[in-house]
């Protein structure tokens, strides 16, 4: 299969990842377990992932005028990611905490620079998919969208109802995890098949909605709906697992795989992505996730 090209219009985040035995109550000082620091953010997760997973891959993004920035380059240009990012003297290149305890993570975003990308700045390149998150500003998404020629994915993370509502009508795909499909179609109920269901009426072509463990749901405004779940692994950190999805489903969409196809790969990536610590290092390459599609786990 050719490679396809992708555009992500997203974040760049320098990541803090500390391991706790539990998380501190108020006014407590917590030692942690460890410390380390990784590139994330949404947006260059997501392109990371896409890349490795065998597309061409543009992103757009705004970065402060820092070290950090500078990191964000040099990473993509070690990830054979091409580069369209502003620089922001006055702002910092973003940061999150990442607070793990056992296999789950809460995270405290500073958005920086991120929160300074413009329309001017978000129009893409050539391309057959342009994914964007939640992460910059929904002008900078919305500008993108509406350059039109490509397949527009949406993965409504993190939760903004307002953003995302916006945004669903220049939308083709829509990427959500349970609560964020929640809090974009309550009167759906719990059932990820019932809100794959109610978002997708909302979108042009369809709605995936993730369920961890359960693997995926696709429904499409046909009526279609696809269910892949996911195969057992040893789970050390999710953080990423949601990126590693959306980059390998983006990258399979846009070599022109059907869509059961893209979400089974979807759901390897995301699978092999809990497997490893930290969100850069947990993201699959192509021959990985092949094979993991391919064994018969996923059905």
């Amino acid at each position: 299969m050719a490679n396809g090209r992708v555009a992500v219009i997203g974040s760049f985040n320098t990541d803090i990842v500390l391991r706790l035995p539990r998380l501190p109550a108020l006014g407590e000082t917590l030692a942690a377990a460890s410390l380390h620091r990784f590139a994330g953010g949404k947006g260059s997760n997501q392109a990371i992932a896409a890349a490795r997973a065998g597309a061409t891959v543009t992103m757009i993004a705004s970065l402060g005028a820092d070290a950090d920035g500078d990191a964000a380059l040099a990473l993509w240009a070690d990830e054979g990611v091409a580069a369209r990012a502003a620089r922001h003297p006055a702002l910092p290149t973003g940061t999150a905490v990442i607070l793990l305890e056992g296999g789950d993570n809460r995270i405290i975003l500073a958005p920086g620079a991120n929160a300074a990308l413009s329309a001017a700045d978000a129009a893409p390149p050539p391309c057959d998919v342009v994914l964007a998150q939640l992460e910059v500003p929904a002008e900078a998404v919305a500008a993108a969208f509406a350059a039109g020629g490509a397949r527009r994915v949406l993965n409504a993370a993190p939760a903004d109802p307002v953003a995302a509502r916006r945004l669903l009508p220049l939308t083709d795909l829509l990427l959500v995890n349970e609560g964020e499909a929640q809090a974009l179609a309550p009167e759906a109920g719990e059932d990820p098949a019932a809100l794959a269901r109610a978002l997708a009426a909302r979108v042009g072509e369809g709605a995936v909605v993730t369920v961890g463990a359960g693997g995926a749901v696709l429904a499409l405004r046909d009526g279609a709906l696809l269910h892949v779940p996911a195969p057992e692994v040893e789970v050390r950190d999710t953080t990423g697992a949601g990126d590693a999805f959306a980059g390998a489903f983006c990258a399979a969409l846009a070599a022109g795989a059907s869509h059961g196809d893209a979400l089974r790969l979807g759901v390897a990536a995301g699978s092999l992505a809990c497997t490893t610590l930290g969100a850069v290092p947990s993201l699959p390459r192509r021959a990985a996730i092949a094979a993991l599609a391919q064994e018969g786990l996923l059905t």
